[in-house]
């Protein structure tokens, strides 16, 4: 199956000075997603098993001002996952559970200067699945993604004391598939 699928990221982060533990403390990183999916299931009398990978813009941005060289901002422009799917078929009614690999960049800066990263981490979720007509189904899911850290230092950003930046989100998206 292909489709397309949008919704919102309700992410946090932090930066944690590497020389002397001072952080900026948790800030949100919020955005809208747009993108798209290609997937494949195997069904099982009513159970269902698949593999099922997602890539898309991402508007997630964020910042804080405290114990921090100006702004210290994290976004995320690009994200994507690869999961395994399993759930069970109630006729045209899925309920499924999904776990897998997160992947997307981190561009963090501050006032000395920035850097963009590409990040691997993990995802972990759960959503329902509806058959609505003909070969198309509209699903709605919740997703987990921890992209883990990224070091912004010299000499891109903040040449004296390098920063440990984390990024992880929660994800509400709606999706339409059209199945082959």
């Amino acid at each position: 199956y292909v489709g397309l699928n949008a919704g919102y990221g309700f992410g946090r982060s932090s930066w944690t000075d590497n020389a002397n533990g001072v952080s900026t403390g948790t800030f949100n990183v919020n955005g809208a997603l747009v993108g798209g999916t290609l997937g494949y299931n195997i069904q099982m009398r009513s159970l269902v098993f698949g593999l099922e990978t997602d890539l898309g813009w991402s508007g997630m941005k964020g910042s804080a001002t405290a114990n921090c060289l100006g702004n210290c901002t994290t976004s995320n422009t690009w994200l994507g996952t690869t999961r395994a799917r399993a759930g069970y078929a109630f006729d045209r009614f899925l309920p499924y559970v999904t776990a897998g690999l997160a992947y997307g960049d981190m561009k963090i800066s501050d006032a000395t200067g920035s850097a963009s990263t590409t990040r691997a981490g993990w995802t972990v979720g759960a959503g329902v699945e509806w058959a609505i007509v003909g070969p198309w189904t509209a699903k709605l899911e919740y997703l987990y993604a921890d992209l883990g850290k990224a070091t912004c230092g010299a000499p891109t950003c903040n040449p004296t004391d390098p920063f440990d930046v984390k990024f992880n989100t929660s994800i509400v998206r709606a999706g339409v598939n059209y199945r082959f």
